[in-house]
């Protein structure tokens, strides 16, 4: 069974932040950092979800909310997404020093953008994924497209955003404006996963297919068929971290350890039963034609499965 800790640190500008850090069963083979969206927290369904199911895969996970959310200390309206980075960066010391990594750093929505412009400062980083995020942190401005000139008016406003109302100051606008992660992507030097569903009607698919070509490779794409922009139903959530704990082996050498023994075991079954049909003999009865041609099919798929992922391993250097 998994242990979740709470845990606080020092976020960029010093205040203290509310995190979580969720560990699996057995001393963790990778560790994970993750970025929530905008204006959400680190408890929400799909950050606790994939977390969840990370560390099925042996992977430990650090959730926080960012300044001025949650339970973390400080004013939501004086941060802006360059105060995002510094916490990601911030956040990434703290795991270090209690785990060791992040191996692994992955962002939802806006989350996505900040993580992308915080990997280059976080050395430890081998794979970086984004999951529903847009190309540019400017997006996040159509959502105060109702309120832009009284922000740049007054210099400040109180929005509602999911229910909740949250002042944003024009320091925020300009800060967002000036990003440019494209050239950021480009220059990445790390593995990068995209994950996006054709059907978010908040962050088009477009975007994912902006942020891929404009990274090289090693990069890969994969398809969020169904699912919404906050990932609610549990199914997308549990699949979203099945693929990034597949897709992270091949960078990750513990990762990938971990899998080639599943797959050693996987081996030894096949072996047991090829012995076993030679035999034709099961707790002392002949195998009848029917039990024969199901072992033969188990044997089938565990060899065929085996083979495959010893041809996709990357080659021992």
């Amino acid at each position: 069974m998994r242990l979740s800790k709470k845990m606080t640190f020092r976020g960029g500008n010093g205040d203290l932040l509310a995190a979580r850090l969720d560990l699996p069963a057995r001393e963790p083979v990778a560790s994970a950092l993750f970025a929530h969206c905008f204006t959400c927290l680190k408890d929400t369904l799909a950050a606790s979800r994939i977390s969840d199911a990370l560390t099925a895969s042996g992977i430990a996970v650090l959730r926080f909310d960012f300044t001025g959310l949650g339970g973390s200390e400080g004013e939501f309206a004086n941060t802006n997404f360059s105060s995002n980075i510094s916490d990601l960066v911030a956040a990434a010391e703290f795991l270090k020093a209690e785990r060791g990594g992040p191996d692994i750093i992955i962002g939802h929505s806006l989350g996505g953008a900040a993580v992308l412009a915080a990997a280059p400062r976080i050395p430890s980083v081998r794979a970086v994924v984004t999951i529903n995020a847009p190309c540019d942190p400017k997006h996040v401005l159509h959502l105060l497209k109702d309120h832009t000139d009284r922000i740049e008016k007054e210099g400040e406003a109180d929005i509602e955003l999911g229910g909740r109302r949250f002042r944003i100051k024009h320091e925020f606008i300009t800060d967002v404006s000036m990003q440019r992660i494209s050239t950021t992507i480009a220059s990445l030097r790390k593995a990068l996963l995209v994950l996006h569903s054709p059907q978010d009607s908040t962050v088009g698919i477009e975007n994912a297919r902006l942020i891929f070509d404009a990274a090289r490779h090693p990069k890969s794409f994969v398809s969020l068929d169904g699912a919404d922009h906050l990932l609610t139903l549990r199914e997308d959530a549990t699949y979203v971290a099945t693929v990034i704990a597949a897709w992270a082996s091949r960078y990750i050498a513990t990762l990938q350890i971990r899998r080639n023994r599943l797959f050693s075991v996987a081996s030894s079954f096949a072996a047991l039963t090829e012995a076993s049909l030679r035999r034709q003999s099961w707790r002392g009865r002949t195998a009848s034609p029917l039990t024969s041609r199901i072992l033969q099919a188990m044997t089938r798929d565990y060899r065929h499965t085996n083979s495959s992922r010893l041809r996709s391993a990357p080659a021992r250097r």
